[in-house]
């Protein structure tokens, strides 16, 4: 029995800042799964990090009864069918359709956030043109009037998706003095960040903001030095 129990222990290779890493998190918290989570130097790989992803060597990483699975989007499809208590997707066949196509958006247009530090000049006014045409499509398209969350009153897998422009946005633009999603431009994505951030599980599981700050900078910094010479 012990080693039945030893081998279906869950592992969560992650990195503090990464916003793919706290998706997973959010999911194994709102579905109360216990799991071992395990910080990763990136800039020093673990063998168990390469071991486990060694097409992309990237977090997140879950291992589940010693079976790895890469990819924070594909990650999250896993843990909702191995464990469907608290269901994070619609059970109708279109609404999830319609979940899974914001998902998609979020992953293909959440980069442009990254980018915010880690440009400047033209190269950052680009991005946060991106950024814009992002923010637009979830205010008219992707909320629904007087809903809390994308999927209605509780929160889905859409708004996990999102994480990046729920807490890392609004970080980055402070820091680097942009105006980019701003109440009275975006009031329904205003008010969705302040729902989200208001779960428990969400609240009591976000990076700390000045620690972030702090590096964030100091990577901003770094990198646009490497430009430069």
């Amino acid at each position: 029995m012990a080693e039945a129990e030893a081998e279906s222990v869950v592992k969560l290779l992650g990195a503090w800042l990464s916003p793919y890493c706290y998706r997973v998190i959010w999911a194994l918290k709102l579905k109360a799964i216990p799991y071992e989570y395990i910080e990763e130097d990136l800039s020093a790989k673990s063998p168990l990090l390469l071991q486990s992803n060694p097409v992309h060597k990237k977090v997140p990483v879950l291992i589940h009864d010693g079976k790895p699975i890469s990819e924070s989007t594909v990650i999250l499809r896993y843990i909702e069918e191995i464990w469907p208590q608290n269901p994070l997707l619609p059970t109708d066949p279109y609404e999830k359709a319609v979940a899974l196509f914001w998902i998609k958006f979020a992953d293909d247009k959440s980069p442009s956030i990254s980018k915010l530090y880690r440009s400047d000049g033209e190269e950052q006014q680009q991005a946060a043109k991106e950024c814009w045409e992002m923010l637009e499509a979830m205010e008219e398209e992707g909320l629904m009037e007087g809903k809390k969350f994308f999927g209605g009153d509780e929160i889905n897998m859409v708004d996990i998706a999102f994480c990046s422009v729920a807490h890392w946005l609004g970080v980055i633009q402070d820091f680097a003095g942009l105006k980019i999603l701003e109440p009275h431009r975006f009031p329904k994505l205003s008010s969705w960040i302040l729902n989200f951030k208001s779960v428990p599980m969400i609240k009591e599981n976000l990076p700390d903001t000045d620690k972030m700050i702090a590096l964030l900078k100091r990577r901003r910094e770094m990198l646009l030095a490497a430009k430069s010479n």
